[in-house]
């Protein structure tokens, strides 16, 4: 392995960098989407479970309280003695930041994924022009063509082998926090409404265990 990453030449230190910090942000972007992190099944709101009993359930759970979903509602619930419109805006503040925060590294992955091939290209320009410059040498000898051309091929097949994994996961971490934010939005709109509907219990969820 590190003789192929000696033959590439210096451009792959950049495509070692870059494969480093897809994989890193792979990581953890998967092991922070995961769904009871973000949206926690046992805090929807449908019709066997209203406002009160998700409210109940969050008090309960300080792991609840740290989700996505966890602390809109919570800013939602705290804001429920003034009016409708405020405690709107106090829960359309928070999840502005959580959706932020399950975007963040993402537009990255999609960058290193278009940068990735570009190096490999650069790389493969710069071996072809060794080779040539070779030759106008006057050195035909086919050997001493082997380092550029080397350097040509094995720039772009890591610069391949990089872009592709790093665009499948740009492209799957995209659309699952598309989903993210159009579930969040509506369990955001059916928690407001709900609260102002029915009246919810007097509960301290910042006691929570």
């Amino acid at each position: 392995m590190w003789e192929l990453v000696k033959a590439g030449g210096w451009l792959m230190l950049p495509l070692v960098l870059c494969s480093i910090f897809m994989v890193a942000i792979a990581i953890e972007r998967f092991i922070r989407l995961k769904r009871n992190l973000v949206i926690p099944n046992i805090l929807l709101i449908h019709p066997e479970q209203k406002a009160e009993q998700a409210i109940e359930k969050l008090s309960q759970s300080a792991a609840l309280q740290k989700s996505a979903l966890g602390r809109i509602f919570q800013a939602g619930f705290n804001s429920r003695l003034q009016t409708e419109q405020y405690a709107r805006a106090q829960m359309e503040v928070v999840a502005s930041q959580e959706i932020g925060y399950l975007e963040k590294n993402i537009n990255f992955l999609g960058t290193l994924s278009a940068v990735a091939p570009l190096l490999g290209l650069l790389g493969t320009v710069m071996g072809i022009i060794e080779s040539f410059l070779m030759m106008d040498m006057g050195n035909t000898d086919a050997a001493m063509m082997m380092p550029g051309i080397s350097k040509a091929l094995i720039t772009t097949a890591a610069g391949m082998l990089i872009a592709i994994p790093a665009l499948f996961a740009y492209r799957y971490f995209q659309r699952l926090v598309q989903e993210y934010i159009a579930e969040l939005e509506q369990q955001s709109t059916l928690f407001h409404a709900d609260l102002f509907y029915l009246q919810a219990p007097d509960l301290d969820i910042s006691k929570a265990s």
